[in-house]
């Protein structure tokens, strides 16, 4: 599985910004596509997760209610809309793809495959 991730840049703190996660057709089925984020001298972070088949998305801490994780078939592409960012979302932004069980989507090991990252820098 080959994943394209795009879509980040620099915005102001309270911006908006919709990082794309596309495969070739049929490329997610059976997965779950997984976002992480990994900042300067941080550990890699769990941001949202969600299965291609269906059920609800995850997401981690620090993002709920600010960000959302969606599908579009058609397209094979995941994508992450994330709203009212702030300076600490300023980060390497990865897609990643892989079968974990519930209590491991946060987990980068559960992810078999990823993208290259795009970066986010949330700065005024």
């Amino acid at each position: 599985v080959q994943l394209q991730a795009s879509g980040g840049g620099l915005v102001q703190p309270g911006g908006s910004l919709r990082l794309s996660c596309a495969a070739s057709e049929g490329a997610f089925s059976g997965y779950a596509i997984g976002w992480f984020r990994q900042a300067p001298g941080k550990e890699r972070e769990f941001v949202a997760a969600v299965r291609w088949s269906g059920g609800n998305p995850s997401y981690g801490d620090s993002v709920k209610d600010r960000f959302t994780i969606a599908k579009d078939r058609p397209k094979s592409t995941v994508y992450l809309q994330m709203n009212s960012l702030k300076p600490e979302d300023t980060a390497v932004y990865f897609c990643a793809a892989g079968r974990p069980i519930m209590s491991t989507y946060h987990l980068p090991a559960s992810y078999y495959y990823w993208g290259q990252g795009t970066q986010v820098t949330v700065s005024s």
